[in-house]
């Protein structure tokens, strides 16, 4: 019998982000030297804020480069950090998902006027 690669076990699609959310939640509550979550953590929001700051800049870059792989690693890079900024505040990702299906289906332009009343 064969042994599986992390990713063979990972959840597929939109079940990856709440499955990372729950490791950085756990890493949060659990912390170890050897947690790059639970360094940022114990940073604190700042670092947190800097990261999505840079990785933000750093999808843009990629982007604006066309590279297809550099902008999904770019991408994935920032929804991580998201995904810690998130967990902070324990805030699920199922939230940002709830969010994101009452504005489905409405104009950018409606749903952004709806916000200011």
């Amino acid at each position: 019998m064969s042994e599986q690669s992390p990713q063979e076990n990972a959840p597929t699609s939109a079940a990856i982000l709440e499955a990372v959310y729950e490791v950085i939640q756990q890493r949060k509550q659990h912390p170890s030297e050897n947690s790059y979550v639970a360094s940022l953590y114990t940073k604190g929001l700042d670092k947190i804020l800097g990261k999505i700051g840079e990785e933000a800049a750093e999808t843009v870059a990629a982007g604006k480069g066309g590279e297809r792989d550099e902008i999904i690693y770019e991408v994935a890079d920032l929804f991580f950090h998201t995904l810690v900024l998130l967990g902070y505040y324990d805030l699920s990702p199922e939230l940002v998902s709830r969010e994101l299906q009452r504005r489905f289906g409405l104009s950018g332009l409606e749903e952004k006027a709806q916000r200011g009343k």
